[in-house]
This record gives structure tokens, C-alpha cells and sequence, in this order.
């Protein structure tokens, strides 16, 4: 690695040579992981859309390749105390993974809000759990201090070997499909990206490598726009492994080399890639790996006729209860779940004519809220909520227009 200058910043590019260096030593260490065609979204596209699934990656990331080749790069070089990494839950688990297949000891400082599936899992691995700071820019400022004790920090993004490992899924993607027109990576600290694109372009320059962020956190996209690195405000996302205030400063450089243009999606679009991917292909993505497929489906950017286009689905570390509000947002956003209130008549039947009409018009209903008395209701009558899964809006409105002709008042919430 050579350094050079860019706009007065000190600049390490990542070679070719370094990546194919990083793939031998990561061979056999880390899983190869598939690209998979997708007839469903090449359909939507009018393209063929191909995936690459690091959701499916030993703990459930990418992140496990760069800190393997970290620590495999430096063994003579960590602390007594092992190593030390911050993160809110990929790169924890990466580096636990690493360092119990090395024998080393690892402290992981989490901020306080990380997730409790996140935690434990990264404790499973081998690893210490220490809560500590409100962002992640402040674990990893903690977890620096805990460096001078005589632990070796591990940086989730800002490592030349880091991204050089990371870098590794590039040539595996070129190995499967020498010729894609469009790869799509999401993007936070920048790691992956610049390692992606420093292995693709230099091989095939022709490809277009394109980033997606969560438009609650546009660290890299404000970064390009403005010419040098700004730190945004990060306002929360269910993309919580994309939301990085601050592009890397190695990471920079790279991204705006190599990279044509980083998009924005918002909340609502990556909901509903994940669930696009766990209907559709029976993959579990996260927020911040589904962001790719949320650039595609909601046409972000132009797609090639007919052309290849590989989309990074850079992990699968969903919690369960995120999953599940995850899914129902996408299932409302989509016109698959219809709710509604409204006022029957307190008699026997009264209920079962109500859900008849639903039934009758094909809605399934998914639970019932009954609730007599209330300020505004008759003693003579109930209030019912109602839950029903649908196909479609076309059905939601079918369904609305059935129960208003029945003479029933109805109110549609979302």
C-alpha cells in the first residue's frame, strides 16, 4: 500500500495485489459465500439481478473476512490484554469470531442501546461485553482508551487490512460473473465498499459500483456532495449497521475514486426489501443488507436492459422483535394488511355478519379487538377492531366498499 495525497488528506489506496493477499490468506478461513440469480426481482428489474449473500457468512456478516485477515496480518503485534473493537453488532461479532479461531482474547464496547440479540450473541463468541457510550463514535473512543492498556484496537472501518479483507468479495463476485454492470453495496463507515471497489475496478472498470445509505444517516452522500468528510446527524434506523456519522478517512478517498454515486433510501423502502427478500427468496437480510435491494426496487437508479446487476447483501443479524415490526410495516406499506374500526349493534350475530362480509370478499382475519362502553358509544353497542390479511389495496378498498354498502361506519387506520 502506497500512500499518496488527495485534497491535502493523507490517502492509503487499496491495491489489487493486497486483496488477492487478503483472499489467499481468508481461503478455507471464511465461507464462499454464494451469488445467486434471482428470477423474481430480475422480473421487476428487467435485468438479471444476482445477489451476493453475506447474509449467510460465518456470524451472520461480512464483517468476520476483514477482522480474520486483521488479525491473521499482525499476530506478533497484539497486546496481552488481546484485542479491543467497538461496534453495535456486526463488526462485534466479526472480531469475536476472529479472535477465538485465534486463540486471542477480545473486549467489545457496545453502545448502550445495542440490541439485546446482538450482545448476546457477541458474548456466545468468546468475546467481553462492555456497554458504553450513547453513539458508536464514542465506543470506539472508549474502546481506543482501553487500547493503551495493552489490548490491540481493532477499527470496524478505518484499517487498510480491514478493508483489504472486506475487499475479498469483490473477486469472488468477479469469479462468479466476470462481466456485471452494476454492483450494489451498502455503505457506512466505507469499508466494505472501498474494498469491493478497489478489487472490481481495476479488473473491470466498466462496472459501475454504486452505494446505498439509509437517508437517516447520508454520511457518505453529503461527503461526495460537499467535496471532503462531514460528520451528519444520525437519526435512528432499523439500517442501524449503515448508520455511521463519519465516513472513514482511508475510506474516502476510495469511494470517491471509484465509486459513481452513493443513493439515499428511506425507512419504509428498506422494510420492504426485507421483506421482498424473505417472501420472495426465503432470505433473512437486515436492514443495512436489504438497502441495496430498497435501491432497486425503488428505482434509485437506472438499470441496464437486459444488463447484470449484483446487489451485496451484506448481513442477516435481525433481532426478532425488529424482524417483527420490520415485516408488519412492510405488509402495511404493500396494501397486505388491512385494519379497521368499527360500531356493531350488541346482539348475538352482530359480530359473525360483520366478519362474513370480509370473509366473503376474501379478507383473512388476523385478530379482533371488542370492546363495549367508551365515551361517544352507545350502551346498545360495540366497538370492534379488526385485522385482516389481504392481498392487495385493490382487495383493502373492496373490502371497505362491501361493509359501507352493508351500512356500517368504518374507519381504515395504517
Amino acid at each position: 500500500m502506497t500512500p499518496d495525497t488527495f485534497d491535502g488528506e493523507a490517502r492509503l489506496m487499496i491495491f489489487l495485489d493486497d486483496i488477492r493477499k487478503a483472499a489467499a490468506i481468508l481461503d478455507g478461513r471464511v465461507i464462499r459465500t454464494p451469488l445467486v440469480l434471482s428470477a423474481t426481482f430480475s422480473r421487476i428489474a428487467g435485468a438479471e439481478v444476482y445477489l451476493k449473500l453475506e447474509c449467510l457468512q460465518t456470524g451472520g456478516s461480512f464483517k468476520v473476512r476483514g477482522a480474520t485477515y486483521k488479525l491473521l496480518m499482525s499476530p506478533g503485534e497484539i497486546g496481552a490484554g488481546g484485542v479491543v473493537a467497538a461496534s453495535a453488532g456486526n463488526h462485534a461479532q466479526g472480531v469475536a469470531l476472529a479472535a477465538k479461531a485465534a486463540g486471542v482474547a477480545a473486549t467489545i464496547v457496545m453502545p448502550v442501546w445495542a440490541s439485546m440479540g446482538k450482545q448476546e450473541a457477541t458474548r456466545n463468541y468468546g468475546a467481553e461485553v462492555l456497554l458504553a457510550g450513547d453513539s458508536l463514535a464514542e465506543s470506539i473512543s472508549i474502546a481506543k482508551d482501553m487500547a493503551e492498556d495493552g489490548r490491540t484496537f481493532i477499527h470496524p472501518y478505518d484499517d487498510e487490512d480491514i478493508i483489504a479483507g472486506q475487499g475479498t468479495i469483490g473477486l469472488e463476485i468477479l469469479e462468479d460473473l466476470p462481466d456485471p454492470d452494476v454492483v450494489v453495496v451498502p455503505v457506512g463507515g466505507g469499508g466494505l465498499i472501498g474494498g469491493i471497489a478497489s478489487a472490481i475496478k481495476p479488473l473491470r472498470p466498466e462496472t459501475r459500483i454504486l452505494g446505498v445509505e439509509a437517508a437517516a444517516c447520508p454520511s457518505a452522500f453529503e461527503s461526495l456532495r460537499k467535496g471532503r468528510r462531514v460528520t451528519v446527524e444520525a437519526k435512528r434506523s432499523i439500517a442501524d449497521g449503515i448508520s455511521v456519522k463519519e465516513l472513514g478517512k482511508t475510506n474516502f478517498p476510495i469511494i470517491r475514486e471509484h465509486v459513481e454515486e452513493v443513493l439515499l433510501v428511506e425507512e419504509e423502502e428498506i422494510a420492504s426489501a426485507v421483506l421482498a427478500l424473505l417472501e420472495r427468496k426465503k432470505i433473512l437480510a437486515e436492514g443495512a443488507g436489504a438497502a441495496p435491494l430498497a435501491a432497486l426496487l425503488s428505482s434509485k437508479f437506472e438499470v441496464p436492459e437486459g444488463g447484470k446487476v449484483v446487489l451485496v447483501i451484506s448481513g442477516g443479524n435481525l433481532d426478532p422483535p425488529l424482524l417483527e415490526r420490520v415485516v408488519r410495516q412492510g405488509l402495511l406499506k404493500n396494501g397486505r394488511i388491512m385494519r379497521f374500526s368499527a360500531c356493531i349493534d350488541d346482539v348475538p350475530a352482530s359480530l359473525s355478519r360483520l366478519l362474513g362480509h370480509v370473509a366473503e370478499r376474501g379478507g383473512n382475519v388476523l385478530s379482533i379487538h371488542h370492546a363495549r362502553g367508551g365515551i361517544g358509544l352507545s350502551l346498545l353497542r360495540a366497538r370492534v377492531e379488526v385485522e385482516v390479511e389481504t392481498r392487495s389495496f385493490d382487495q383493502i378498498e373492496d373490502i371497505k366498499q362491501r361493509l359501507t354498502a352493508a351500512g356500517y361506519e368504518i374507519k381504515v387506520r395504517r
